[in-house]
């Protein structure tokens, strides 16, 4: 886990956590909350493990990561959104290993002082990390074992931004 901090002065963290615990949501939106009056927006995006993929049934997820340049790659994600719009607190957490139906696999939290810096930032955030940090699934589907590649729909969202 890295947990940066960026401006203690005006309250702002990053915390990036790449793990294979779970995670409890309250306990992290506790986190972004507690001492910071200075923002009076969070944002969060939470994802599981879901049941189906392109019309399969799925019993699970197995997640890789290239350990270093996964963080580095959501620290720059991160610093990017930091650029763009006015936010204080950031938190992301990404799972790895291998997970069940229903499981939780990703957290990103965002607070800002209004609430459009905080959808917007969050939002780009988790459509950066779908493209663009090196993680790899192989999705158990109908007792098939098999790598999933990116989306060209989550490839054109995120390229939406940058228009």
């Amino acid at each position: 886990m890295i947990s940066v901090n960026k401006n203690a002065a005006n309250n702002n963290t990053v915390k990036i956590a790449i793990q294979t615990a779970d995670f409890n949501l309250a306990d992290e939106v506790d986190l972004l909350e507690n001492n910071n009056d200075d923002d009076g927006a969070v944002a969060t995006f939470s994802g599981r493990v879901r049941n189906n993929n392109l019309g399969k049934s799925v019993s699970g997820l197995f997640l890789e990561h290239y350990p270093g340049m996964t963080e580095k790659s959501l620290e720059k994600i991160i610093e990017q959104a930091q650029a763009q719009w006015n936010i204080g607190r950031v938190t992301v957490i990404h799972r790895i290993g291998q997970l069940l139906v229903g499981d939780q696999i990703v957290f990103v939290g965002v607070t800002s002082k209004h609430r459009q810096d905080a959808f917007a930032a969050c939002e780009f955030i988790m459509d950066y990390l779908k493209v663009k940090a090196p993680f790899w699934k192989k999705e158990l589907s109908e007792g098939v074992e098999s790598w999933l590649d990116a989306r060209q729909s989550d490839e054109e969202k995120a390229q939406q931004w940058q228009s």
